[in-house]
């Protein structure tokens, strides 16, 4: 009798099923009903992985480079709960206090400190020492073509312990910079963290492309913008495609008088004072590409929030930028680059002047303490140089190697304004982790030589390493 039952419910049911299918209506019953009996949950947490964002990880940490004391710890340990720092400090105390870990990575042999951050880059533009290479990018490559390479390069400078950089003008690229940040955000490639400017401001005639027939119509390397409207509504939109940063250029066309560097100022002070005024009022931050005095000057007089170059800095402009604390971004580097001879190229001999006229200014502004962030101009330069050359340049013009780490880590978060994400190994930051075999307090190139790097977590490169 039970097993007729059984078998009578069973055909009932059937019957039922059927009805229920040729009911059009229904059907998204039954494909519901059929999820769930055969996707419970106790299959799904047997059959789907475990994400690597769980993961709880500890790092053996040999020598750890606290950068905000400027000093280093021995045998200390990182403990990493998905994307952030859990606990930080000596070994045998993290052992004891943590819970069971997925993974132990030894870098018991290395000297480990936060990801660097390079606060001025241009991953769009792969050299432009002569105007013929740069016309050249502009002219004879597309804003595909160009992004593609720059998903190379953001790659590369993240292998290098770049975890984070503020690229600072796409240079005829649009908006490309926002589709790469979005593209690195959602792991479909691999680079730093990024913070963008997209197009960059100049005025008329005041940026390349120049020097072209005027029945041309030829591409321009930043937006044209003239007269204060016009720049609220460039700040606007820059800001609506992504902008993170407003990039204005405040001069160009520097040259040398009575010893100083000198050079025109782009904008007046009506128009510089927009730029600030409309990018505060919208929560962004202004960075002015400034080399002579007079650039300098307006865009101090504006309130930007960075001095991109500033090679003029005197003792007057470098007190101002105490006063009001304003960040400056010296990019040395590129620089040193272009006032050596590359490739059989001359360099102008005003390029070599700002090279010697910057090599004085530097070590001036340490003893004054104006807040000094590392940024390279990568991308002006080769894309293959290194830009961690930087540091030592750094530390020959007149800073400790520990102000020049300081300068690329908890300074620079300082500037973009995320200290409580970046900069430091601290607890509640995001394990942006980098390695280098020797101490880079004693020879500051071995940052030229990264080991090891993680970012958020998870470990993007890694040589010798066990575990």
């Amino acid at each position: 009798m039970r097993q007729g039952s059984d078998a009578d419910n069973m055909s009932l049911r059937s019957s039922s099923m059927v009805k229920l299918f040729r009911n059009a209506r229904c059907q998204w019953i039954v494909y519901l009903l059929l999820a769930s009996i055969c996707f419970d949950g106790r299959v799904r947490s047997q059959t789907e992985p475990r994400h690597a964002g769980n993961q709880i990880l500890l790092i053996k940490a040999g020598r750890l480079l606290d950068v905000r004391r400027g000093k280093i710890e021995l045998n200390q340990a990182i403990l990493i709960d998905g994307e952030r720092i859990k606990a930080v400090g000596p070994l045998p105390e993290v052992l004891k206090s943590s819970s069971p870990v997925d993974r132990v990575i030894d870098l018991s042999d290395s000297t480990v400190l936060p990801g660097l951050i390079d606060s001025h880059t241009h991953i769009l533009v792969n050299e432009d020492l002569t105007s013929e290479q740069y016309d050249e990018q502009l002219l004879k490559e597309s804003v595909p073509y160009r992004t593609i390479r720059a998903t190379v390069f953001a790659r590369t400078m993240l292998m290098r312990g770049f975890t984070t950089l503020r690229d600072i003008g796409t240079e005829g690229a649009m908006y490309a910079d926002a589709d790469i940040k979005k593209a690195i955000e959602r792991d479909i490639i691999a680079g730093p963290r990024m913070f963008v400017a997209t197009r960059a401001f100049s005025a008329t005639g005041m940026y390349p492309l120049l020097g072209y027939s005027w029945e041309l119509n030829v591409p321009v390397g930043v937006q044209i913008v003239d007269g204060v409207e016009e720049i609220r509504r460039g700040v606007r939109e820059q800001i609506k495609n992504g902008a993170d940063w407003i990039k204005v250029y405040a001069d160009r066309r520097p040259y040398i008088k009575a010893g100083s560097l000198h050079s025109i100022a782009i904008f007046s002070q009506d128009e510089m004072n927009t730029f600030v005024s409309e990018a505060h009022r919208l929560g962004r931050r202004v960075a002015a590409h400034a080399m002579g005095e007079e650039g300098i000057e307006t865009a101090l007089e504006a309130g930007v929030d960075s001095i991109e170059h500033g090679y003029a800095l005197n003792d007057n402009l470098m007190d101002r930028m105490v006063r009001q604390g304003t960040y400056w971004c010296p990019t040395i580097y590129v620089t040193v680059y272009f006032a050596q001879e590359h490739a059989g190229v001359i360099p102008p001999p005003i390029r070599i002047a700002m090279r010697d006229v910057e090599e004085r200014v530097l070590a001036i502004a340490v003893r004054r303490g104006v807040k000094i962030i590392f940024g390279t101009d990568a991308g002006a330069f080769p894309q293959s140089e290194n830009q961690a050359k930087e540091f030592t340049y750094m530390v020959k013009w007149g800073m400790s190697p520990i102000q020049a780490i300081q300068s690329a880590t908890i300074r620079a978060a300082e500037a973009l304004g995320v200290s409580d994400d970046v900069g430091a190994i601290e607890v509640g930051r995001f394990a942006d982790i980098v390695a280098v075999k020797g101490d880079p307090i004693k020879d500051v190139s071995e940052l030229e030589r990264v080991c090891f790097v993680m970012k958020g977590g998870k470990v993007q490169m890694s040589t010798n390493l066990a575990g």
